[in-house]
Parts: structure tokens; sequence; C-alpha cells
């Protein structure tokens, strides 16, 4: 997802610094316009903000505030005063608010924008981005966010727009393994497929995610994912956590999670999360 924003940045007119823990990524990146920086200190200290687009929270801690905590001389300094972080990734709204003040501590101001599609979306600057931040925060930002995104949403302070990522992301599970299920049974039994989607299309039950999976789970072909299973496997178990702490009932959510580590354990981790349906109805 980072290689996209940072090439929809560029094309919009926007100077780009990048860094990456597996530097030969950035290669065409660097020849199409983009700066590279050596650390992600060196870049966070360059620019007016950084947006952080990696797999969980351990990666963002280590990355930037772990660094700063080993390679800040002068405690009391604030090395990333005036610096905004805007983190777009998937984590846990109080894993979020944690980096708030982790990140207030060195001087920088923060806010959260995880989002809404995968690769062509971002390509093509048509994600939905979720904002958490204050309102001055959004305001300032929300033209930067309008590059990324067509539609950019305020939904509240920070850890508002992390859990609101974590119930669309349980939706992905969920609707997936719920039409992966019928779908199964359509095969079994011998029906003809074209005839259940026109149906599923014609009525109220229908989601644009069915036609974008069919094709995979028909030829068992989970390869070049826009979203590896084990990603949705980590947002599915976010998701649990925090409802759970709210004394929401997580048991359907606990069943797509397990079906989801058995498509990881079975070897699909770093397919499309599709691959459930192996698991669903095996060959």
């Amino acid at each position: 997802m980072g290689a996209p924003m940072v090439l929809r940045l560029l094309s919009s007119g926007h100077r780009v610094w990048v860094y990456n823990r597996t530097p030969s990524r950035l290669k065409s990146l660097e020849l199409a316009g983009a700066t590279v920086c050596a650390t992600p200190l060196a870049l966070a200290q360059t620019v007016d903000s950084v947006i952080l687009m990696l797999t969980d929270f351990q990666a963002i801690q280590s990355l930037l505030l772990d660094d700063l905590a080993s390679s800040t001389a002068q405690p009391t300094a604030l090395p990333l005063a005036g610096c905004t972080i805007i983190q777009m990734g998937t984590i846990a709204p109080t894993q979020s608010q944690a980096l708030a003040k982790g990140f207030a501590q060195v001087g920088a101001s923060y806010l959260e924008a995880p989002v809404l599609g995968s690769i062509p979306e971002a390509k093509n600057g048509k994600l939905i981005v979720m904002v958490g931040a204050e309102a001055d925060q959004y305001q300032r930002w929300q033209p930067l966010l309008a590059d990324l995104g067509t539609s950019v949403y305020h939904v509240g302070p920070v850890g508002t727009a992390a859990a609101l990522k974590l119930a669309m992301n349980q939706l992905i599970g969920s609707l997936t393994a719920a039409f992966a299920q019928s779908l199964a049974l359509v095969q079994q039994v011998g029906l003809d497929v074209d005839t259940f989607m026109a149906v599923v299309r014609q009525s109220a039950l229908y989601a644009p995610t069915f036609d974008k999976k069919l094709q995979r789970m028909q030829t068992r072909n989970f390869a070049d994912p826009n979203f590896p299973a084990k990603h949705l496997l980590k947002d599915m178990s976010l998701f649990i956590e925090a409802a759970q702490a709210l004394g929401v009932d997580t048991l359907p959510a606990e069943s797509i999670r397990q079906i989801i580590a058995q498509a990881v354990d079975a070897g699909f981790g770093d397919d499309d999360y599709a691959a459930l349906f192996n698991i669903i109805n095996p060959e």
C-alpha cells in the first residue's frame, strides 16, 4: 500500500521522502522522484508530516519511538518538534492512543487516518479515509488526505477512526466467509453458479466484494493479493480484543478468526484472504 500511495502523492505535486526497512523496495519510488532517507528519524526530521503505513503497532513503535529513545542524546529534547505523524495502518484504538502520547513526548502531533481500499484504490486516489483527530488537525491535513481518497471522514478524536476501521475489517472477514459458505453449498449440490450470482446480485444481500472474490474462489487462485490473509487475521484478532474489552459478544467474529487462522496455518498467509474458501470447501 505504501508504494502506490507515494506515487499518488508525487503525481499530485507533493515532494515525498521515503524510508523502508527493505531499501531495495524503494528503487522504483526513487526513480519516480521520491527522496530516499537512510533512517526513519532522518526522514521525520526533514518533513512536515510523516505518513505511516506499517503492518502493526509493534512495527511503528520499533521503527520510530524506540529509535528516538536510543538516538536522542538529550532526554529533554523534542526531536520531532513541529512534525505531524499521520498513522494510516490498522491498529487497535488503545494502541493508537498510546502512540499519540508517545509522539507527544518527542514533540510531534499525531492523528490516525486508516483507510478502506487496497492497491487499485491507492493508485487512483480513491481510498476511503477515516480520520481520528482534533478538529484543527483535521482541517489542516484534510487537503493532503483528499489527494489519497475520494471520501475523507472526520470520525472523532484519536481512537475512534481506529475502532471504525476494525469494525469494517471485521465485515470483510465475515462477508467473505459467509459468501464462501453459500458458494460452497451451491457448488456441492451442482447448482449453476451464474444463476446463484444472478439471484444474489438482484437481492438486498448483495455486496460488491462477492464479485471481487468469486473468480478467485472458483479457480482457487489466491496469489498476488491486495490484502493477505495474515493481515486479516491480525485485524480480526484486534477487533475481538477491542470488542471484548467493551463487553461485546464476539462469538461470530471468533469463528471467522478460527477459519482465517486455519488458512494461514495451511500456508495461505501471504495469499489473498479469499483463501479461507479452501478451509470452508476443501478440494
